[in-house]
């Protein structure tokens, strides 16, 4: 029998209340930050979150799939938060001109001005929900781990 074909190792007690732990942090850290966000800056978490990414981009400008993918929503998922975006003023969309069938979104400066007003909101938040509990522990290893997590993830599935 191959090691792939080995049953899997009941996981010890650590291990589970790791993994339980983890589950429900990754359910209810979006949720308070998004609270946050709303009640504070008048922003939802998913709206802030692609004007992040667009902020980051050269000339503030990212491919519709390529800004779905890192804000990790579908194409129409993301399009649907573009349009809403667009409506205010935060965001255009535009052909791409590499090849003419895809669509580019572009922040504009009020934007980009919405997102400088809302970033403290969220700063406040992901310390006082995430990182402050953390303190003392070795975040460049955590990250590290955090990485080959995901990377390894999306090899497997990708």
């Amino acid at each position: 029998m191959s090691s792939a074909e080995q049953p899997p190792q009941p996981l010890n007690q650590s291990e589970e209340a790791f993994v339980r732990a983890l589950s429900r942090v990754l359910l209810a850290l979006p949720r308070v930050v998004d609270a946050d966000m709303v009640r504070e800056a008048g922003l939802s978490l998913s709206e802030y979150t692609p004007l992040m990414h667009l902020s980051e981009a050269p000339s503030k400008l990212m491919r519709m799939s390529e800004l779905a993918a890192a804000c990790n929503l579908s194409l129409s998922g993301m399009t649907r938060v573009v349009i809403r975006l667009e409506k205010q003023g935060w965001v255009q969309r535009a052909k791409c001109t590499q090849d003419g069938r895809g669509w580019n979104a572009v922040m504009t400066d009020a934007g980009l001005a919405r997102l400088e007003r809302a970033w403290p909101t969220h700063l406040a938040s992901v310390r006082r929900h995430l990182v402050d509990h953390f303190d003392g522990q070795d975040l460049t290893r955590l990250t590290a781990t955090l990485r080959h997590v995901a990377t390894s993830d999306q090899a497997s599935h990708g």
